[in-house]
């Protein structure tokens, strides 16, 4: 098959995804960008005209601490993810493959049930009557007094525990096609078992490693409905102010001027990495040539 007949039939391949993303992401996110610059309406729709009154709100200094608070939890809750799911993906990686069946189903049993039964789970097991603190408070881990819902930390814990998936399954499929032999050839030069973790197995899954980082942290900028369940009133995240903004305030354009930089503050990352991986793929090339 010649050069660009090779290329035509790539892209009537790629046509379907190309589709599916232009109706449901490229359209969707200009109609945000277009809602953000129109003025509210009285009635809680959109008025007619332009306006940026709505970007204009953003400026106001009490949104910094909710940035804030979300750029950290969404950190904090990929690198403990990334923490969790490196020597689990490492693990599932060797055993053998009826082993690794039942890992992979524990990692997608979560998702047999829904996400908001799955958080209110957490919030019956936080509650200070909840058997997770009933527990603790029998071990003597945390005094009787202690509030365990309501706080960062509840957030941060739930967090981990929806986005944990997430960074498993990426780093299973990167894990799984990586030559183990490498790490063999590292222990027989004279590595130990961490040195040859950190310096062969975590740059073998680099690739895998960044799509975990990049899908738990976009995921967990978004989030609204577990600080909303779990959290305190001083733990809204960005997601909880946008899904206010819609619901109790009606103020369309306000919140899809939120949802404009939540998105791009989304999407600049995403760039980045991408174009990390494609300097990185070119080095790589250049190198075995």
């Amino acid at each position: 098959m010649s050069r660009p007949a090779r290329r035509t039939a790539e892209w009537l391949v790629t046509l379907p995804s190309l589709a599916w993303l232009g109706v449901f992401f490229i359209v969707p996110a200009v109609l945000i960008i277009v809602t953000a610059f129109r003025p509210a309406d009285l009635h809680g729709g959109v008025g007619a005209g332009w306006s940026t009154e709505a970007l204009h709100a953003l400026r106001d200094p009490a949104y910094l601490p909710i940035v804030w608070r979300t750029v950290w939890l969404s950190a904090a809750s990929t690198a403990v993810c990334l923490a969790l799911a490196l020597p689990m993906a490492f693990q599932m990686a060797r055993v053998g493959r009826g082993m690794r069946q039942f890992l992979l189903l524990l990692v997608v049993i979560p998702f047999l049930s829904n996400f908001l039964i799955r958080v209110f789970a957490w919030k019956s097991l936080l509650h200070p009557e909840g058997a997770l603190t009933k527990l603790l408070v029998g071990l003597r881990v945390v005094p009787e007094d202690a509030l365990l819902l309501n706080n960062a930390g509840a957030v941060l814990l739930v967090l981990i525990y929806t986005q944990l998936p997430f960074a498993i399954l990426p780093l299973y499929a990167a894990a799984e096609k990586f030559d183990f032999g490498l790490m063999d050839a590292a222990r027989d030069l004279g590595a130990g078992p961490w040195r040859a973790f950190s310096h062969v197995f975590i740059p073998g899954v680099r690739r895998g490693l960044i799509s975990a980082a990049v899908m738990v942290f976009v995921s967990s900028l978004g989030q609204y409905v577990i600080p909303q369940l779990v959290g305190g009133a001083s733990d809204e995240m960005l997601g909880s102010k946008i899904a206010q903004r819609v619901f109790a305030d009606r103020n369309l354009p306000h919140a899809s001027a939120l949802a404009a930089g939540l998105m791009l503050a989304v999407l600049v990352p995403m760039l980045i990495v991408a174009a990390w991986q494609r300097f990185g793929k070119k080095e790589e090339e250049a190198s075995a040539a």
